[in-house]
């Protein structure tokens, strides 16, 4: 059977898994009677919830006698390892643009990666349907973007023969041409299969076998399993082969099982050949990165190489006088265990000890990556401490240096007033700004990644939740000084027991507060946002005493206001470089490093 290995980017919400839902449909993979949930491939339960992709998933159709391979990459920019990973397995990409939005910070990234990887690439323009679509000035954008990006990469003879398709994949169609509405996705399959474009690259001559893992999974009966591209020669079940690892160290194994992608799910054969995405049980030790080859021609690959990350945060097990009370894992040696294997699993993370075997460096490319590690790790039955997320500082030539960011919104026009004044004390500088229809605007920073830390909830609050905002690393650029990371200071607790709705309702004219009465509190805990810029301790826990004698009248009605959810996400965003977030399976609190009040101060 002929194959085709094809992955579809896009940035975020430019609708990639919704399309992936539309093909797997189209192609007949699904008997009429089975019940196809929205967004399929989008299964882990943090993705179902946000309504993300996470991981890049691979899944295989078959149309016109070709068995086709695809890859739905993740969309957001703090998830590109995964997409950078997922381009070394395919022979072309199609670019999913959104018809109103036109291309974005992560549409440029993805972009130039599938350059850099000599990759074809066909853009599908979506949201057709929407009613400020504007297909021809999005058109005219990516042409834009292509040419610019050939000139930076300096690439020479460029084909620029760029196939647009267009599509609405929410409503399951697709067509060649923008004013002709047809019924089905077939435009997509048919090109796909009939045109003379995706041409997977010539085979590399040679009985031999060469493939780079780019992947690993995971079989509760089969163990580790090894995935990548073969790039030349085949293999085949219980037969001998290498893995070399980092450093040139070999290791022969067996290869015990032998999968390929299969609609949904894997299939079991006794053999693959060159092109085809395999997934290889028995490799020991296995690690992204690792070539396998045939004992006989030992090679190997040049390792997968990603973007560094830019953030870093410290993780500890938790030192809170409530700690072991809800969680499983306690030991900095499961919290070990735990990131190493998450490092493994995903290149664009690092971890790294400190002089403190407590505490644990991770290090990414956002607040959000990090975030969803964390969030794995609680419903694991972890107990463990996040510090403020920190960027990750270089220095050049005795200079220091920091990482930046190109930041692209989308606003409401009422609104670039108010944005413009907060990114500004974030160190901003604004390169642009031009209107999108009547009623919205475009405007583009270049803005030190730490000013991002802690900015999307504000963003959302001056945009009344209808501003869109996207970032993609620029590099490191000199230092540019000092930043306020919040202007409140904290209401902190001064004694452990558990709060009253007496108490939290006199301190409300003190500012916000995170926590609800009957919750327990400890001594140095934080239980608010305080008006001022200092902090300031008090008790939350003091209860009303009964007096022998009633005045007239009855008792003050206390009513306190409603509390907003405390994720994970918002904790890591609000705390400053003093405070920990505590984390348990049912519970997120904030907490101060140093909990005894006579040893702190309050000043900020």
């Amino acid at each position: 059977m002929k194959l085709k290995n094809i992955a579809i980017v896009a940035h975020v919400d430019h609708g990639k898994t919704t399309l992936m839902d539309g093909l797997l449909k189209q192609s007949g993979s699904f008997s009429e009677r089975e019940q196809i949930a929205d967004r399929v491939l989008d299964s882990g339960d943090i993705e179902k919830e946000r309504g993300i992709t996470i991981k890049a998933k691979n899944c295989a159709i078959y149309w016109n006698d070709y068995k086709i391979n695809l890859l739905d990459t993740p969309g957001h920019a703090d998830f590109g390892g995964e997409v950078e990973r997922s381009l070394m397995m395919v022979d072309g990409i199609f670019l999913l643009v959104d018809a109103s939005e036109g291309p974005l910070p992560q549409t440029r990234f993805v972009l130039q990666k599938a350059f850099e990887q000599n990759l074809k690439v066909a853009v599908i323009i979506n949201k057709i349907d929407r009613p400020d679509e504007r297909i021809e000035e999005v058109k005219e954008e990516i042409e834009d973007l292509f040419l610019d990006l050939i000139d930076i990469l300096e690439i020479e003879d460029f084909d620029l023969h760029i196939p647009f398709l267009y599509a609405s994949a929410k409503e399951g169609w697709a067509t060649l041409d923008p004013n002709e509405k047809r019924s089905d996705l077939n435009p997509i399959l048919d090109f796909i299969t009939e045109e003379d474009f995706f041409i997977p690259p010539a085979i590399e001559q040679g009985e031999n076998l060469k493939l780079l893992v780019t992947n690993l999974s995971y079989s509760p009966y089969l163990g580790q399993l090894a995935v990548g591209r073969i790039l030349r020669g085949s293999i085949k079940k219980n037969q001998q082969y290498t893995r070399i690892a980092s450093h040139d160290a070999k290791k022969n194994f067996k290869a015990s099982n032998i999968q390929v992608f299969d609609i949904l799910g894997q299939k079991e054969v006794d053999s693959a050949f060159a092109g085809d995405i395999v997934l290889v049980a028995g490799v020991p030790e296995i690690n992204i990165g690792d070539t396998i080859c045939s004992p006989d021609d030992i090679i190997t690959l040049p390792r997968v190489e990603v973007e560094p990350p830019t953030v870093a945060v410290n993780v500890s097990v938790s030192t809170s006088p409530l700690s072991g009370k809800e969680g499983d894992y306690l030991t900095s040696r499961k919290l070990e265990e735990y990131l190493d294997e998450s490092s493994k699993l995903n290149v664009a993370l690092q971890y790294e000890a400190t002089s403190d075997p407590k505490v644990f460096i991770l290090k990414g490319r956002g607040e959000l990556q990090l975030a969803i590690v964390f969030e794995e790790l609680r419903r694991k039955g972890f107990e463990f401490m996040v510090s403020r997320p920190e960027v990750v500082m270089k220095e050049v030539d005795g200079e220091k240096q920091e990482p930046y960011e190109s930041l692209i919104l989308d606003i409401p026009a009422e609104s670039t007033g108010a944005i413009s004044e907060k990114l500004s004390k974030r160190k901003g500088i604004l390169e642009s700004m031009r209107p999108i229809g009547d009623s919205r605007t475009r405007v583009e920073f270049i803005i030190p990644s730490r000013g991002l830390i802690g900015y999307r909830s504000t963003f959302l609050t001056d945009t009344r939740g209808e501003g869109l905002m996207s970032s993609q690393f620029l590099g490191y650029r000199p230092f540019a000084g000092k930043m306020l990371s919040r202007q409140n200071g904290a209401i902190i607790s001064d004694r452990a027991g558990k709060m009253t709705p007496y108490a939290l309702f006199n301190l409300l004219s003190l500012g916000e507060q995170f926590v609800k009465p009957g919750e327990p509190v400890y001594e140095g805990q934080v239980i608010g946002a305080h008006t001022k810029s200092n902090d300031t301790n008090v008790n939350a826990v003091r209860e009303k005493h009964l007096a022998a004698m009633r005045t007239a009248g009855k008792d003050v009605n206390i009513v306190l206001p409603p509390i907003q959810p405390r994720t994970l996400d918002w904790a890591m965003d609000w705390i400053d470089d003093d405070e920990w977030v505590e984390v348990t399976p049912q519970s997120i609190r904030l907490r101060k490093r140093q909990l005894q009040q006579n040893k702190r101060s309050v000043i900020r």
